[in-house]
């Protein structure tokens, strides 16, 4: 099993739960939890009970303490989840349909902390759910008879000492009062509580060492000694002071298995919409995957028998005996039928791969081009099914691999991984390919960091961290959590840094994702755009109007985000208005899923302006060419690969008009003949050359084939790069470890990739001596130069990366000449509204700006205010002409603002 977090060294759990023995000695219970033997304690609630499953020494002191019970746990908590509200995806399932098959008789309900963001307002109503919630639940026969039930207190804020974070006083007071409820509601009804808060704030206030990741969410130390916390808030004293390593062991391979049947990747190929599709006419998706679950049920039910033994001083062999479970369900191929319409539609290639050199003999360029064979899985076997690339700042190209796709079969290796692949002579072809994290599941994108890579692994994001400098992650955290897990086909991808410092990354349809935060809760249902800022921990919804499954997505030199959508093709080109909505779930009773349409909301005949006509779909990565080793008349070109149709790399020149963007496809930058090549990803390497990643798959619909047909490739992969055959390749520039004058400089140079990281470098330095920096070299830029308002964009962009508001350079940028840097910095206000005093008046500023695309961006930042003033200022761009899109765009603004 891969471990989702470092190793803990028990000496250091053995401190912690002693320490934290000290902290509850006090619970005040409404009732006394007893156990009995054979036990079915299931977990329901939001995510400080759903980490528990990663974070296993609690679970471990159960076992410990009462090694004779049998006791089965299962976790069924999400992130987000509230008593009443608990977004899913199609068919997923009522809460009482999981308590049934896990049979429960003993219910653990963590909720209060997301509730708690409703302040005073809200305790009425959270105590009113919560008594329903518990009327309902002992009215309810799981297989156990009733359920005893836990109301377990949500955990104190963290003062983290960390100034981009909020102290946790404001926090503090509201969940106070939330924990209050709890207790009120425990005592009234009889059930147990269990108090977390109060020792968890002595807990915090004890410890040197910082013990959340964001002051809301523990970290690895954190859950170390939460173990102790929980442990007597339940059972009181007399528990085991130190966590068994080999019971803990046991426990994490349980919940692995568990994790990926109850949290299963492609819900919606399992039991939802898409269940019936790729049918070879004996055996669907559902007949196969359920079966699949069930082998899971029995080998998680086989270790728990092994967990006992533990438990009790017994040894067991040294790998589980999963012989016994069902037989895989095995369907036959449909590959190959007469008169399939998928090889006509490109959706079928051959099962006849050709090497690499053959391959080579089949693309057909565009005039004064050529291209290079990088790596392939001939040389590496590691490069099986590449999905994504990047280039670190030492100029190393870096790629995503998931031979599991689409769905990680139980009894086999899981093995996804993320790849440093190095050209160590400067020919152009990789010599060297490492890994730099492997165990993996599924990684549909990645971004970089200084030290490492943020990595997809729906329904979470890793971090992963090289610390000792071997290019090996030696340490992973599931930083972000909540997204969902209805499809790997649509799962989180197109990670790019935005110029301000963002990390952005898209979902794509049937998937409903529930993310908490230290500022709140945040749900996205079907597809969308996040905003994660690393700094202040903020995460927003950027963009949710009707993607479908949005796998594009980059940034032109001002700033201006392209976005392009996979399934029907299209492409975007601007930030459409955004916003938190609700998908209610009522329960008991209710339905746990809402389909909707469009997101975007206003008038359903609108139709949202893509900014080129689109001639074959679909579109799977995009680029904007940005390299003085292009034709200069190429500069600017918006590049999209396609994957069926015509397998190539597309071109499109694109134009500013009015508030946003036209464009026109121009001859294709690359065509193949070969069916198998898929290019799925493309970026502008440190040299000025184009990269491409070749997934290589003779299958690539996902409903037009089981899960499991067997003519699904797993080994192939590869490399390919784009160079002109005339102009000469751009010498890469140094960034990692560079002095910060030196990489204040890069900002200045054409190439955007380039600036991209030497801000991903900047972003990773210590922000006093960047702030420092910044002053002296914005003052050492010449008013003159025909750059200088981009180069005090980018100045602004690194005060945003570094969470440093610095309104005067805000405004300073806000009366630039160029209405580009104008745009610009309207985007930067509107996230810097909770910060910026009298922001009121600059954003009456913006909408009252000459050009549509400022105008344009003050809407939007007008849309995330509330009340009459907002919609005053929205008001205010009516006295301008206004062409569809900034129309729209209003619209929107004030339906949303009427709400």
């Amino acid at each position: 099993m891969k471990p989702l977090s470092p190793p803990i060294k028990f000496g250091l759990v053995a401190t912690l739960i002693a320490a934290a023995s000290l902290l509850t000695c006090n619970v005040n219970s409404a009732a006394e939890l007893k156990l009995q033997n054979g036990d079915h304690i299931c977990l329901v609630g939001n995510a400080l009970g759903e980490r528990l499953q990663h974070h296993n020494e609690w679970e471990a002191l159960l076992h410990q303490r009462f090694p004779t019970l049998n006791l089965t746990v299962r976790n069924l908590c999400f992130p987000g989840d509230e008593p009443v509200d608990r977004i899913r995806s199609e068919n997923f399932g009522d809460p009482d349909v999981h308590l049934a098959h896990s049979q429960a008789s003993v219910i653990l309900f963590f909720f209060g902390y997301n509730e708690s963001f409703a302040g005073e307002a809200g305790l009425e109503q959270f105590a009113k759910q919560i008594t329903e919630l518990v009327e309902h639940t002992q009215a309810t026969d799981y297989g156990k008879g009733t359920p005893r039930i836990v109301l377990v207190s949500p955990i104190a804020f963290e003062k983290t000492g960390d100034s981009n974070l909020p102290d946790g006083e404001a926090h503090n007071a509201r969940l106070a009062m939330y924990t209050e409820v709890l207790r009120e509601a425990a005592v009234t009804a009889d059930v147990v509580f269990a108090d977390v808060f109060t020792p968890t704030q002595t807990m915090f206030a004890d410890n040197d060492e910082r013990m959340t990741l964001n002051g809301c969410h523990l970290n690895d130390l954190g859950y170390a000694g939460f173990a102790n916390v929980f442990d007597k808030a339940l059972f009181g004293e007399g528990g085991p002071k130190t966590v068994d390593p080999k019971v803990l062991a046991e426990i994490n391979d349980k919940n692995f298995h568990w994790w990926h049947r109850y949290r299963a990747v492609n819900g919606f190929s399992i039991y939802g919409g898409r269940g019936k599709a790729g049918s070879d006419g004996t055996y669907d998706n559902t007949d196969v995957m359920e079966r699949e679950r069930a082998i899971l049920d029995q080998m998680t039910a086989i270790r728990d028998a092994r967990i006992w033994k533990l438990a009790n001083g017994e040894s067991v062999a040294d790998k589980a005996d999963d012989s016994g479970t069902l037989a895989f369900i095995n369907p036959k191929t449909n590959v190959g039928r007469p008169n399939d319409p998928n090889v006509t539609r490109g959706k079928l290639g051959s099962l006849d791969y050709s090497p690499a050199a053959e391959q080579q003999k089949m693309f057909t360029l565009a005039d004064g081009f050529e291209i290079q064979l990088v790596a392939s899985e001939e040389q590496f076997p590691d490069l099986a099914n590449p999905v994504a690339l990047n280039f670190d700042n030492k100029g190393r190209l870096w790629v995503a691999t998931m031979p599991s796709y689409p769905h990680w079969k139980p009894k086999t290796k899981l093995d996804d991984k993320l790849l440093i692949l190095e050209d160590t002579d400067g020919d152009g072809v990789s010599d060297t390919c490492k890994t730099f994290a492997g165990g993996l599941h599924q990684p549909t994108g990645f971004e970089l960091t200084a030290d490492g890579a943020y990595i997809a692994e729906q329904p979470d994001i890793l971090v992963a961290r090289d610390t000792d400098g071997d290019d090996k992650a030696d340490v992973v955290t599931r930083k972000l959590f909540g997204f969902d897990t209805a499809d790997s086909h649509h799962g989180i991808s197109a990670f790019e840094w935005g110029p301000g410092g963002n990390l952005y990354f898209q979902e794509g349809t049937f998937k409903f994702s529930q993310v908490e935060s230290p500022y709140g809760l945040t749900r996205l249902g079907e597809a969308g755009i996040w905003a994660y800022h690393p700094k202040n921990e903020k995460i927003s919804v950027f963009s949710n109007f009707a993607f479908a499954n949005p796998w594009g997505h980059v940034f032109d030199a001002w700033g201006q985000n392209f976005i392009g959508d996979a399934s029907p093709g299209n492409s975007y080109w601007a930030a459409p208005i955004s916003g938190r909505i609700d998908y209610p779930l009522k329960h008991p009773g209710g339905s746990q899923h809402r389909r909707v349409a469009s997101l975007g909301g206003g008038d359903p005949k609108f139709e949202f302006p893509t900014f080129y006509k689109k001639r074959i779909r679909p579109l799977s990565g995009c680029a904007m060419i940005s390299s003085r080793h292009f034709p200069p008349e190429m500069q600017g070109n918006f590049l999209v690969t396609n994957v069926i149709g015509d397998r190539g790399v597309l071109n499109h020149e694109v134009r500013e008009e009015g508030s946003g963007f036209v464009g026109k496809e121009v001859p294709p930058l690359l065509m193949c003949d070969d069916g198998n090549f898929r290019p799925v990803d493309i970026q502008i390497a440190p040299d000025g050359s184009l990269y491409i990643v070749d997934w290589h798959n003779a299958l690539i619909g996902h409903l037009q084939h089981n899960l499991r047909d067997p003519s699904r490739d797993h080994s192939h992969g590869r490399i390919w790069r784009i160079k002109h055959k005339t102009r000469p390749l751009l010498q890469p520039a140094k960034i990692a470890g560079e002095p910060i004058p030196a990489l204040l400089e890069l900002l200045k140079v054409p190439e955007d990739r380039t600036r991209y990281r030497a801000r991903r470098e900047l972003a990773a330095r210590d922000t006093s001596e960047v702030s420092s920096a910044l002053k002296t070299w914005m003052g050492s830029l010449d008013k003159n130069e025909e750059g200088y308002e981009h180069q005090m964009l980018e100045a602004l962009w690194m005060h945003q990366t570094h969470n440093v508001i610095n309104r005067e350079l805000l405004e300073t940028m806000l009366s630039a000449k160029d209405h580009r840097a104008r745009a610009a910095a309207t985007r930067v206000l509107s996230f810097w509204l909770d910060s910026v005093p009298n922001h009121a008046a600059l954003l009456q500023k913006c909408i009252a700006d000459e050009h549509p695309r400022v105008r344009l961006e003050g809407v939007r930042a007008v849309s995330f205010l509330q009340g009459d003033d907002a919609v005053e200022l929205a008001l205010g761009v009516l006295e301008f002409e206004m062409d569809d899109y900034l129309q729209y765009t209003l619209d929107e603004t004030m339906r949303r603002l009427e709400q």
